[in-house]
């Protein structure tokens, strides 16, 4: 049989996996195996703080509404409560867009679900 020598194929993933971890402090990024290890924490921790990311844009999007609803003495939860009878369909990104970017519109909203709420009492 003839002897094949992988030689080229070896180095080529080597050099392939070096540029992946490039930046990385020390070992991780000079050494085979240190950065093999390297990666595959770093892929793991991307997967599971893709996750958390959106918790953490849900909790900005509720800091932001209740900041906004400061000024018109209402809570966020009876907010969110009196969208859910109304049956509008914002959700608490496109609030949130709406009470930073464009405050009479959110201004409007709140008026509109308020007024109606203190009408059915």
């Amino acid at each position: 049989m003839v002897r094949i020598k992988r030689g080229t194929i070896s180095l080529k993933s080597r050099k392939s996996l070096l540029k992946k971890v490039k930046g990385y402090r020390w070992g991780r990024s000079k050494k085979e195996r240190q950065a093999r290890e390297a990666l595959f924490h770093a892929a793991s921790y991307a997967f599971a703080h893709r996750r958390k990311k959106k918790g953490d844009f849900r909790k900005l999007w509720t800091t932001r509404i209740s900041a906004a609803l400061r000024p018109h003495n209402l809570s966020y939860s009876a907010l969110i409560h009196q969208l859910k009878q109304h049956d509008a369909h914002l959700n608490r990104k496109m609030l949130a867009q709406l009470a930073q970017q464009h405050q009479d519109v959110f201004d409007r909203v709140v008026k509109q679900v308020a007024s109606s709420e203190a009408a059915k009492k």
